[in-house]
């Protein structure tokens, strides 16, 4: 395994991170793994040198960090590990316990750790922008969890560049803590993040994490993967246009003597966009298949031959179920 730095900080990351959404509780989402399936495949990313997990409190509603975190922490010292875990998206009816005031994040960095069984995290994430929280408002309270010792660093994921550019802004008016990550979703299937997020990350020397490799998993089964059979609202993809490049992920896939997987997340691993892409796995075996794509070398023409039919597409910048990003038209 390598190890990269974390965008302009002094912080090591191995080069891949275990994305954990998939593990907590069945109850949460059908094809999530319960804490007797996950424990193997957390030893075995310790196993081939993962030392960065990706976790957040919406994920089975706080069981995953439970079940990550103290599976972890009861196998390896806390300093060994990179731990990052997120708040923004509704944990109850009550209408306080969402979004990005001071009040939610305070009460959800101290709820995290309670349920993670650790002081603080390397990595706190806002998992959305909050258009209801002033930046003001959000940008205090993050740097607040900063200098309480409750988290090392801050990060922020799935809006627009300008909103990320703006909150940047306002935190270096102010001399408060600025992000130093940016988590996006990247995949063949979705490259909108290449026109503006990316480039501004990589301006300002923004650490860039990338989820969704297999775009919710249908790169790995051409749309009849668990997750999408279980979540149709997840069933973001699926035109003509994604089923062409779902065939050229399994055209090459085929003389790689590869996985269509491997070859989605090689492409994701050797684009120059990704400082630490984000990799789930349902197995064991899942996690050294990753490790194994993260060493293919795509050729230029295998990666054109990806990338030729996309076309630009509706960003996504939110969870909303019943938005399913459109393709643009090519004129």
């Amino acid at each position: 395994m390598e190890y990269v730095r974390f965008g302009q900080t002094g912080l090591k990351v191995s080069s891949l991170c275990l994305g954990t959404m998939g593990i907590g509780s069945s109850k949460w989402k059908g094809w999530v793994l319960d804490e007797e399936k996950s424990v193997p495949i957390l030893k075995k990313a310790l196993d081939v040198g993962i030392n960065f997990f990706d976790m957040a409190d919406w994920y089975s509603t706080g069981v995953n960090e439970r079940v990550v975190a103290r599976t972890l922490l009861s196998l390896t010292d806390r300093e060994k590990l990179v731990l990052a875990t997120k708040a923004f998206y509704p944990m109850s009816d009550d209408p306080n316990d969402k979004g990005l005031s001071r009040k939610h994040l305070m009460a959800s960095i101290d709820k995290s750790l309670r349920q993670m069984g650790t002081d603080y995290v390397d990595l706190y994430v806002i998992h959305a922008f909050d258009p209801e929280a002033p930046i003001e408002e959000t940008m205090s309270a993050l740097h607040d969890i900063v200098k309480s010792g409750k988290a090392r660093y801050i990060g922020a994921s799935t809006m627009y560049a300008w909103q990320f550019a703006k909150m940047n802004h306002v935190a270096d008016k102010n001399g408060w803590t600025r992000f130093v990550n940016m988590q996006c979703q990247y995949s063949l299937l979705y490259r909108e993040e290449e026109r503006e997020m990316m480039p501004y990350c990589q301006d300002e020397g923004i650490a860039v994490t990338t989820f969704s490799p297999l775009a919710r998993g249908y790169l790995a089964g051409g749309g009849s993967a668990p997750r999408i059979a279980h979540d149709l609202y997840l069933d973001w993809f699926g035109d003509e246009i994604d089923q062409e490049i779902a065939k050229r992920v399994n055209d090459i896939a085929a003389k790689r003597g590869k996985t269509a997987s491997q070859i989605a997340q090689a492409w994701v691993i050797g684009s120059g966009n990704s400082t630490v892409p984000i990799v789930g796995t349902e197995s064991p075996e899942h996690v050294v298949a990753a490790i194994e794509a993260a060493a293919i070398e795509l050729t230029a023409e295998e990666r054109d031959f990806l990338e030729e039919p996309y076309r630009p597409r509706d960003m996504i910048n939110d969870y909303n179920p019943v938005r399913r990003p459109r393709a643009l038209s090519r004129a």
